[in-house]
C-alpha cells in the first residue's frame, strides 16, 4: 500500500501547488489591471511596485488558502474516481479510513506550511501590502481610528481624545485622569494636544489640572504648557490593520496592552489571533469534504463534482466573513465567530465521511 500512498500524496501536493501557481498569477493580473491607473498617477517605482506585487502575492495566498487546497482534492479525487482507481483501491479490501491516509498526511504537510505562513511570512507580507496600499492607492482614507479615542496607559492613567489629526500629530478636547484604589487623585483638561517628536514632549493649550484635595479641590492652570507624558501617538491610535503585521507573540502582547487600554477594536485584533490556528484546522476539515465528495464516480463527471465543491467553499467563506464581521462590529466572542464554520463543517465533514464508507 506504500506505492499508493505515495501516489496519492504526490498527486496531492503536486495539484495543491499547481493550484497555486495557476491562480496566483491570475490574482496578480486582475489586481494589477484594477490598480494600474492609481500606480502610474501617483509615479511609484517600479522596485516599490515590485515588493508590492511580493506581498500581495503572500498575502493573497495566505487568504485562499484553504479554498485552493479544497478545489485541488476535489480536482484529482474525481480524476482518480473517473478513472476508476478509487474503485480498484477499495477492491483490493483496503479500508476507506485507509484510503484516506496519505490525504491526511498531505493535509499535515500542508496544515504545517499555513501555520508558518501565518505565523511568520503572512505578518510582514500584510505590513508591505497596506503600507504600499494606503501610501498610494488609499489617500485620504483613514489609516487609524483618531475619533473619541479612549485608552488606558497604565494602571492608573486614563486618557481621552475627542479626534486626533495623526498627520499634525494634534488632538482636540484632551483629559487625562490619574485613579488610585479607585478613587480619582487629578485630572487634566486641555482643548487641544500637540506631540513635538523633537524632544517628546506635548504642547497643551488652555490647560486646567484639578487636583483632588480633602476638604477642597486644587486647581491650576495656563494658557500653555509643556510637559511630558507615558505614550506616544501611535499608542493612541494604532493602524487599524497593525494586528495583521504583527508575529504572533507580538500580536498576544499588543492585545493584552489594547485591553488594559480599553480599545474598541479588541474584537477585530482577536479575529486575526485566532485565525492563526483556526486555518490549519480548516485544511484537514476540507480535505476530508474533499475526498467524501468526489470519491463516488457520478454520471456527470468531475464537473458535477467541482459544483457540489464550489458551493460549499461559498458557505464556509460566507460563515466565514458573516461572524467576522459579527465579531468587529458587535460584542459577539471572536473566538465563537472564528471556529463556528470549523464545528459546522467538522460535523459535516463526519457525516460525509459516514456515507462515503458505506
Amino acid at each position: 500500500m506504500k506505492i499508493l500512498d505515495w501516489y496519492i500524496l504526490k498527486r496531492y501536493l503536486f495539484t495543491f501547488f499547481m493550484m497555486l501557481l495557476l491562480f496566483i498569477p491570475i490574482g496578480i493580473t486582475v489586481h494589477l489591471a484594477e490598480k494600474i491607473g492609481k500606480i502610474l498617477e501617483n509615479e511609484v517605482p517600479f522596485a516599490e511596485v515590485m515588493w508590492y506585487l511580493l506581498d500581495f502575492t503572500i498575502y493573497f495566498a495566505h487568504l485562499l488558502f484553504p479554498l485552493f487546497l479544497f478545489l485541488s482534492v476535489i480536482w484529482f479525487t474525481s480524476k482518480l474516481a473517473n478513472n476508476t482507481e478509487i474503485i480498484a483501491f477499495l477492491s483490493s479490501g483496503v479500508s476507506f479510513s485507509r484510503f484516506l491516509k496519505p490525504y491526511l498526511i498531505g493535509a499535515f504537510i500542508v496544515a504545517v506550511l499555513a501555520l508558518v505562513l501565518g505565523l511568520y511570512l503572512a505578518p510582514k507580507a500584510s505590513e508591505g501590502f497596506n503600507d504600499f496600499s494606503y501610501k498610494y492607492l488609499k489617500k485620504g482614507r483613514k489609516v487609524a481610528e483618531n475619533r473619541d479615542v479612549f485608552r488606558q496607559i497604565n494602571d492608573n492613567d486614563f486618557i481621552y481624545v475627542n479626534s486626533f489629526d495623526l498627520k499634525n500629530k494634534q488632538g482636540h478636547f484632551f483629559t487625562l485622569e490619574h485613579i488610585k484604589d479607585n478613587k480619582l487623585v487629578y485630572k487634566i483638561n486641555a482643548s487641544t494636544i500637540k506631540y513635538n517628536p523633537e524632544d517628546s514632549t506635548y504642547q497643551l493649550r488652555n490647560y486646567v489640572k484639578r487636583t483632588i484635595g480633602e476638604f477642597e479641590d486644587i486647581i491650576e492652570s495656563a494658557p500653555k504648557k509643556d510637559t511630558v507624558f507615558p505614550f506616544d501617538t501611535e499608542d493612541l491610535t494604532p493602524e487599524i490593520y497593525i494586528a495583521e503585521t504583527l508575529p504572533y507573540s507580538e500580536l498576544k502582547d499588543f492585545i493584552d496592552k489594547e485591553e488594559k487600554r480599553g480599545s474598541s477594536n479588541i474584537g477585530r485584533y482577536q479575529l486575526v489571533l485566532y485565525r492563526k490556528w483556526s486555518l490549519p484546522v480548516s485544511v484537514f476539515i476540507l480535505t476530508i469534504i474533499a475526498v467524501a465528495v468526489s470519491s463516488i464516480k457520478r454520471r456527470g463527471g468531475m464537473g458535477v463534482n467541482l459544483a457540489v465543491g464550489i458551493c460549499i467553499a461559498m458557505v464556509f467563506v460566507f460563515f466565514d466573513k458573516i461572524f467576522g464581521v459579527m465579531a468587529e462590529q458587535s460584542n459577539f466572542p471572536p473566538i465563537i465567530a472564528v471556529w463556528f464554520p470549523n464545528v459546522i463543517f467538522g460535523i459535516l465533514a463526519l457525516y460525509l465521511l459516514r456515507n462515503a464508507k458505506r
